[in-house]
């Protein structure tokens, strides 16, 4: 399903532990590394999609996760030009999400990759609450940067000793008013 300006909706799911890490995986067969996330289907309100596409890529139920936040509305990035498919029905020129903010209350064995036929993850692991944002393929740093910034509060009140909200990093503008990565240290 694309909208009318050709963007595709979609969830996004950032899955914390109570010390502030989130839950971070590699797409099968490639090198990227992404919070779980996936398209909704048009029967569907968003949390709906965000709990079946939970139970997809991590094998994860809601009894073992608590909603903590999401963002009040759509985020939007456009895909690079390489990705874009033309011809096969409308063009989708990009995705718009709402983003879940998880906390883990079940255990990490709880955690299936495997949960499907078709599995979206091969590996996964704990990182620290901004680590995606400089390691997200490049064109999703700007959504990933307004997703993270929204939900900062609450994942900050779940960590309590951790200094998420201290720690938040700017993206720096580029002169086309898009994002550049952020420099490495």
């Amino acid at each position: 399903m694309i909208d009318p300006d050709g963007f595709r909706p979609n969830v996004a799911i950032v899955l914390m532990h109570d010390d502030g890490r989130v839950f971070w995986a590699r797409r099968v067969r490639r090198d990227g590394w992404q919070f779980p996330q996936g398209g909704m289907n048009t029967d569907e309100t968003p949390e709906e999609a965000m709990y079946r596409e939970l139970a997809e890529e991590t094998g994860l139920l809601p009894h073992h996760v608590e909603l903590l936040g999401s963002t009040p509305g759509w985020l939007r990035y456009r895909l690079p030009r390489r990705c874009l498919r033309h011809g096969k029905g409308p063009l989708c020129i990009g995705q718009k999400q709402v983003w879940f903010l998880l906390r883990l209350l079940g255990n990490e064995a709880d955690v299936k990759l495997d949960a499907t036929d078709s599995p979206e993850f091969d590996s996964w692991r704990w990182v620290d609450f901004w680590y995606p944002l400089q390691n997200v393929v490049n064109f999703k740093r700007g959504v990933y940067h307004r997703a993270l910034l929204h939900l900062a509060p609450a994942a900050q009140q779940l960590a309590g000793g951790s200094d998420i909200l201290e720690a938040a990093p700017e993206l720096p503008q580029r002169r086309d008013g898009g994002h550049r990565r952020p420099r490495r240290r």
